[in-house]
């Protein structure tokens, strides 16, 4: 998390390459840092939270900050923010309403991290100018926003009918 902000203005300051290598070590630690708790069963409650609160924060903060650039387009950062925000909505409605809850990610929900993970990276790849993807950055846009918005709708299928089962 303590990275995030930096690669924000890294961004932000115009040093691409940077951002990507720091984005990079962000993302390794955290998968170190994660296997090193399931290995070692050092897993905690708190440690269940932060760890994909980090991920999104780091994911959410850099395509807020390409978007700003004019680097991703606004609509796509807003669809991505957007179901992380209607997702913590959902939780926290439950966990006052109703009680609380064990979030573990879906199958569509670690598809869309992947999938955000991998367009974050290849942005920062191609406006650092490792590669050039501009001719492919469309179509994965869309696609990055139908995956989004249907891990967003999953969650709330899931968690919704979870809700009406525990209040019935």
């Amino acid at each position: 998390m303590a990275l995030v902000p930096l690669v924000v203005y890294l961004l932000a300051r115009g040093d691409r390459e940077a951002a990507l290598w720091l984005f990079a070590i962000a993302g390794l630690s955290d998968a170190v840092d994660g296997f090193v708790a399931r290995q070692f069963n050092q897993q905690t409650r708190v440690g269940a939270i932060l760890d994909p609160l980090a991920d999104k924060l780091l994911i959410v903060a850099t395509a807020l900050a390409l978007a700003w650039l004019g680097l991703l387009p606004s609509w796509l950062a807003a669809i991505m923010v957007g179901r992380d925000l209607i997702i913590l909505a959902g939780a926290l409605t439950y966990h006052f309403l109703i009680g609380p809850y064990d979030m573990a990610p879906s199958l569509p929900g670690k598809v869309c991290t992947f999938s955000q993970v991998v367009l974050v990276v290849g942005v920062l790849l191609h406006v650092a100018g490792y590669i050039d993807i501009a001719d492919i950055l469309p179509p994965v846009y869309i696609l990055v926003a139908v995956i989004s918005v249907s891990s967003g709708a999953h969650y709330v299928w899931v968690w919704s009918r979870k809700a009406a089962k525990a209040l019935t």
